[in-house]
């Protein structure tokens, strides 16, 4: 059983081992925006594809196969331990009883051996774009209550806040709550300046790649989706030429003129 991270953007963006993994599965199994990121190597294989908060239907699907005998390979977009498929995957095999194992050793005891197969998470691919916004210490929260209840991503926010962390954002505005990143805005605001620098990324390394910078005092203008990551900067972090830098701290310790 295998828990793969496709990157931001497919194929092009896989690790050598994730490759590997798909290219030699019998199943692959995800939600279906991320199937057909990578359907030109997947080709020929048994796909189990779900819609969105079809996660835990996908996953049981994918655990009947592998508990069978078939190799079967569970896709995350991003990182699979990021906000993604990971923690369902290990939680229903406790859940279900299945003894689970990580090496060849564990194989000899009649274990589901599972591998978790690392790759880019939208906080890495989002920063990149943007230049240097988590070179220093960073929280992330997302905005999403559906699994999580609102007053304790507030708590976090506020939190996070406080403590002068620079914050990533995932999940920041859908349909169904247009009014979240509006409210973390207003907490943020209570210990940040309006002047704060924020990185909008949507679609990173996809065809819809959108990369904007604003201040945490126009956020609330900004257009956001589901596929976007919201970067909101700490009280050191700063623009230059296009770019978001939050510096380390080498300026207050050595000569760098």
């Amino acid at each position: 059983m295998y828990i793969v991270g496709i990157g931001p953007g497919g194929p092009e963006h896989l690790s050598l081992r994730a490759t590997q993994v798909l290219k030699t599965v019998d199943a692959v199994a995800g939600y279906t925006t991320y199937i057909d990121l990578i359907r030109p190597l997947i080709a020929g294989k048994l796909i189990v594809s779900t819609a969105m908060k079809k996660e835990v239907d996908r996953v049981s699907a994918a655990l009947d196969l592998a508990v069978s005998g078939s190799a079967c390979a569970v896709v995350s977009s991003g990182d699979p331990g990021v906000y993604a498929m990971a923690g369902l995957v290990l939680e229903m095999c406790r859940e279900r009883a299945i003894s689970i194992g990580n090496n060849d050793k564990d194989a000899d005891a009649n274990r589901l051996i599972v591998e978790v197969v690392p790759g880019i998470p939208a906080l890495c691919s989002g920063a990149s774009l943007l230049g240097a916004p988590l070179t220093h210490d960073f929280a992330a929260v997302s905005l999403s209550d559906l699994l999580t209840p609102w007053e304790t991503i507030e708590k976090r926010l506020d939190a996070a806040a406080r403590a002068d962390f620079v914050i990533v954002l995932y999940n920041p505005k859908s349909r169904r709550r247009p009014e979240h990143l509006a409210r973390a805005r207003q907490i943020v605001l209570g210990h940040r300046e309006p002047g704060t620098p924020v990185g909008i990324v949507t679609g990173a390394m996809r065809d819809n790649q959108r990369v904007t910078l604003t201040t945490l005092g126009d956020l609330h203008r900004a257009e956001v989706d589901m596929q976007t990551t919201v970067f909101i900067g700490n009280s050191n972090t700063f623009n230059y030429d296009g770019f978001m830098v939050t510096p380390r701290g080498y300026a207050k310790k050595y000569d760098m003129g």
